[in-house]
């Protein structure tokens, strides 16, 4: 098995000086590791999970989904529906308003649905069929829509990558790819800018006028009860480091710890691991389409059927079998309709000898792939090491260029040539909640250069999702969702790696941490 600490590289934290984190835990302060940087604030212009967990911190939706992903009124009262599906009106519940003392107003919520409609997958398809964005009153929404769209509500919610955060009108107004700097939402925290250290700590402060709901909080819905005056997000890039604060009791909570510092830490009675996200991770290999190489899918084909997904997940999970599973599909394993459509191209060990003739034939010429390595990023460093030595044993000219994290999210948005900073490859993993349909799966949407990064371009797959979205009867959803998942595993906009559970970690004198697909903040309280 791949040793994962070599993919890592690692120097020990002898060799990483110790971030200044005061000894002991203030009562009234909850202290974080992220999982890595947050290096864009504004959380709908990007997908980064880091980014989604800040967004919840400090913004709002209007609606947001319970664990069975349902949709549930969040800051709306509620919504009805008149013309036979064709208009939705949502009234605002009492008691919002924005950090700056202003009240959340219809026509914020307006502002902030045109901006993410622009930018996110879901968001997109709802747009292409809204005829109208409309603030009535100071608590009204109308939308009225060319064609009944299902999901509209799930679309609202939907719980990660981009989700449709609520922001005020006038930051709202803003250039939609553009990222947003002031950080002014409705949510339980308000953003404390002055003592923001980008690569080192990020605060928050309890947001006094959040007035939560009177529902007991599930997932990303329900009452945001606050419990903690101040939140500190403490960067810590090095494994050891970050084990040992959290031992010491100088943090609280560990968002992703190493698979391999499991065992310390579970012998800690003062430490407890649980599962944050019951849908796990997917993992992927992102292609760039516009360039070549990777803007012919008979290449891309090829590498899909070279991969082995026990490699990346062995080397992630440091061997723990019990933490993942093979899934050789474009969607979450597990969930009701998703069929394992890939098992017959991704065949376990794959023929490495037809995949090099399937390349010579791709008419591959040697091009170079430039792949964006985030040596930083404990779940996504070694996927990059793996594949990097499938390339080169399939005979293709790799050039590893490798960074943080937070740099490959700002890279990866380059539409250049790789001569001038562009990209081929770089791998990212996603909550399976945030990919559970069509409309929400942006890996594998075809929206072209107004889509996800790799820019994937496929007409017949934006056909498909569409149809996908204004399907009411359940075998023709099914046959949808399977006529998908062939069009993906013929295109290839993106190799799927497996799906891992992996833990998170927190001082066993917390209480209330809850399951989503980020962490989140209100309901944990100290013992």
């Amino acid at each position: 098995m791949l040793n994962r600490r070599q993919f890592i590289g690692a120097a020990g934290a002898a060799a990483i000086a110790r971030p200044a984190i005061a000894q002991g835990t203030a009562a009234r302060t909850l202290k974080f590791i992220p999982e890595t940087n947050l290096a864009i604030l504004d959380p709908v212009v990007t997908t980064a999970a880091v980014s989604t967990t800040h967004g919840y911190c400090v913004f709002d939706n209007l609606f947001a989904v319970d664990d069975q992903l349902r949709p549930q009124p969040q800051m709306a009262a509620g919504a009805t529906t008149a013309d036979d599906g064709k208009t939705y009106e949502i009234k605002l519940r009492d008691g919002l308003k924005f950090h700056d003392g202003e009240p959340v107003r219809a026509r914020d919520c307006v502002a902030s649905l045109k901006r993410w409609s622009t930018r996110d997958s879901f968001g997109q398809a709802l747009g292409t069929v809204v005829d109208e964005w409309q603030a009535v009153d100071d608590k009204t929404i109308r939308v009225r829509l060319k064609r009944p769209f299902p999901q509209f509500l799930r679309a609202l919610g939907k719980p990660h990558s981009s989700a449709a955060f609520i922001m005020p009108e006038r930051i709202a107004n803003s250039d939609p790819m553009t990222p947003v700097k002031e950080m002014v939402g409705s949510g339980p925290f308000r953003f404390v800018a002055n003592e923001f250290v980008p690569g080192s700590r990020i605060v928050y402060e309890k947001f006094e006028g959040y007035v939560p709901r009177q529902e007991p909080a599930n997932w990303t819905a329900g009452g945001k009860r606050v419990n903690f005056d101040r939140l500190e997000w403490h960067v810590i890039t090095d494994a050891a480091t970050a084990a040992s604060a959290l031992q010491r009791g100088e943090v609280d909570w560990w968002e992703r710890p190493l698979p391999d510092l499991m065992s310390t830490l579970t012998s800690d009675k003062n430490v407890t691991t649980s599962t944050l996200d019951p849908y796990g991770l997917i993992l992927g290999m992102r292609f760039n389409h516009l360039e070549a190489p990777f803007n012919n899918p008979a290449l891309r084909r090829a590498i899909l059927a070279a991969v082995t997904q026990d490699d990346y997940m062995q080397t992630v999970m440091a061997g723990d079998t019990d933490s993942y599973r093979v899934c050789r599909a474009m969607f979450p394993c597990g969930l009701p309709g998703v069929n394992e459509l890939g098992a017959g191209i991704m065949k376990q060990p794959p023929d490495l000898k037809a995949a090099r003739a399937a390349i010579e034939a791709s008419g591959y010429k040697g091009e170079k792939i430039v792949m964006l390595h985030a040596a930083d990023h404990p779940l996504i460093a070694p996927l990059g090491d793996i594949t990097a030595d499938l390339l080169k044993r399939l005979g293709l000219n790799v050039d590893v260029q490798t960074m943080d994290w937070g740099t490959v999210v700002q890279r990866r948005t380059s539409k250049e040539p790789v001569e001038r900073g562009g990209w081929s490859i770089f791998h990212t993993n996603w909550p399976g909640s945030s990919v559970t349909n069509p409309a929400e799966n942006l890996y594998i949407r075809g929206a072209g250069a107004s889509g996800w990064f790799g820019w994937h371009d496929s007409p017949e797959m934006e056909s498909l999702t569409a149809q996908w979205l204004a399907s009411t009867d359940e075998g023709r959803a099914q046959k949808l969702l399977d006529d998908i998942q062939r069009s993906a595993l013929n295109t290839v906009p993106v190799v799927p790696l497996g799906q891992i559970i992996p833990k998170t970690a927190y001082r066993s004198n917390l209480q209330g941490i809850l399951t989503a697909s980020s962490p989140l903040f209100w309901n944990v309280r100290r013992a």
